[in-house]
């Protein structure tokens, strides 16, 4: 037997990024404020809640989407379970999450975390709401929306600031493992786990590794991409529970050599981290306010609706369309050829600039086949050009700017030519809060009215618009007002 051969089988101590994430969400740091003492990311947790339920309820018009929901096999439901709001269904909490969390990523619609990793924090409220639900109504704990807002803090901060520096994309990870990591996490916590269940279950959440980016990219994207954070979501909860069970944990799910998640999934790299756990994700979300459309494309469907009242009678006209972006635009969305379904369309950036050039709009049903057929689309697309803008690109990785910036011209057969617009921040960026929060507010209740009663919408409506009379607000009352009468088909 070769020295390498031989292993020591002593169990040593937990990977420190382990024991960092659930020293956070236990708040055993004492050297550092809680959560909930920052005003700011209370309060932009409280919008968040709104735009997230809000993207949920509006999914529930898709048919692709209701198809999937409900209990995994007739008859499975859970009566006084945990339930999923816009609908009738009470389902085990698992299940449930799973069901929130498909809805509210549906339509690529609620919030993104861009870095050298991308994602979408809010995923996570799946576990949060089915578990705080459940646990409400079995009288296991009285929660309030406050202990919702602070694990949304909590599980924002987790996936963001793992995302910072860690790019999985790059090696053909997806980023739903974040959700999965964080969501462990938090459920850990509202479960009452102790420190070392709380490791266990974080332990279980890196040994999943990653599901493939496959379903995200041509020739195969496809509706995966709006399931799978709520199966990443779903999953969290699931070891959480199982680690509060007494499963036991893998102290070097990370670190160990060769079977270890560096190893086995990030080509030997070692995770980087230059910053602490705290608030600063939430209060730098990147909202989506305006457009139902992948993040590194908004400010090129802003600059395209500009461009509208100009191009729209002479769309027979034009020669070439150039856009400008990043470069993250430019691998992830820059795409050519047929689009097979609405999960492939709103990830090409041809499309969602030829939809508001030529209707003045970008909705997600403009994404459905029957207004995809419209053959000025494809006429459109296959004038364009795009392609990577450096400074775009490095505005894009600075720190205090996280620019996503895209430029939109047109150029007509008889030499003429738009003017060149350029945007550097969407609606739903830090730097257009007060800007964006008023269409943030109008986008829920357009989306909430679709969704519950009036007299229901009406009271979640005057809660909202509170934080005190938010957070103290019982869960059990927030999820009863967000029932429906429908069981989706």
């Amino acid at each position: 037997m070769s020295e390498t051969d031989v292993y020591d089988a002593a169990r040593p101590e937990f990977d420190r990024v382990i024991q960092d994430i659930a020293d956070y969400v236990l708040d055993l740091d004492t050297g550092r404020p809680t959560v909930e003492q920052s005003n700011e990311a209370m309060e932009t947790a409280r919008y968040c809640w709104m735009d997230t339920i809000g993207c949920g309820l509006y999914a529930l018009n898709y048919p692709a989407c209701t198809k999937l929901l409900g209990p995994i096999v007739p008859g499975a439901e859970l009566p006084g379970g945990a339930r999923v709001p816009g609908t009738s269904y009470e389902l085990d909490p698992v299940r449930a999450a799973w069901n929130i969390g498909a809805t509210i990523r549906w339509l690529d619609f609620n919030d993104t975390w861009l870095a050298a990793e991308w994602g979408h924090p809010s995923d996570n409220l799946g576990a949060i709401l089915a578990l705080a639900d459940y646990q409400s109504r079995t009288g296991t704990r009285s929660l309030l929306m406050k202990d919702v807002l602070v694990a949304m803090i909590k599980a924002h901060e987790i996936q963001g600031v793992i995302a910072l520096e860690n790019s999985f994309n790059r090696v053909g990870l997806d980023h739903v493992m974040l959700v999965r990591i964080a969501s462990a996490a938090v459920s850990a916590q509202m479960l009452g786990c102790n420190r070392e269940q709380t490791l266990n279950a974080i332990s279980h959440a890196w040994l999943d590794g990653s599901s493939l980016r496959t379903y995200r990219h041509a020739p195969n994207t496809g509706s995966r991409k709006s399931w799978a954070a709520g199966d990443a979501t779903s999953r969290g909860l699931f070891l959480a529970m199982l680690a509060q069970r007494g499963e036991m944990g893998y102290p070097t799910a990370i670190t160990a050599p060769t079977w270890g998640f560096q190893d086995v999934s990030f080509r030997g790299d070692t995770l980087s981290f230059s910053q602490k756990f705290g608030t600063y994700v939430m209060k730098n979300i990147l909202f989506k306010i305006s457009f139902p459309a992948e993040f590194h494309a908004q400010t090129a469907v802003e600059a395209a609706l500009i461009l509208h009242e100009e191009v729209n009678e002479r769309l027979d006209e034009i020669e070439q369309i150039v856009i400008e972006t990043q470069e993250s635009g430019n691998r992830i969305i820059n795409k050519t050829g047929p689009l097979d379904n609405p999960a492939d369309r709103d990830h090409c950036l041809q499309y969602m600039v030829a939809i508001p050039l030529i209707f003045g709009r970008l909705t997600a049903e403009d994404y459905e086949d029957a207004v995809a057929a419209d053959p000025r689309i494809d006429a459109l697309r296959n004038r364009m050009q795009c392609r990577e803008n450096e400074r775009f690109t490095h505005e894009y990785l600075i720190s205090d700017k996280r620019a996503i910036g895209n430029a939109v011209q047109v150029f007509f057969k008889d030499g003429t030519k738009t003017e060149r617009v350029e945007i550097g921040y969407p609606v739903g960026h830090y730097r257009r809060r007060a800007e964006g929060i008023p269409l943030l507010k109008e986008k829920f209740e357009r989306y909430l009215r679709g969704g519950v009663s009036e007299t229901s919408a009406n009271r979640i409506l005057e809660i909202c618009s509170d934080q005190e009379a938010f957070e103290s607000t019982s869960v059990e009352e927030m999820m009863s007002l967000l029932v429906a009468s429908r069981i989706p088909k």
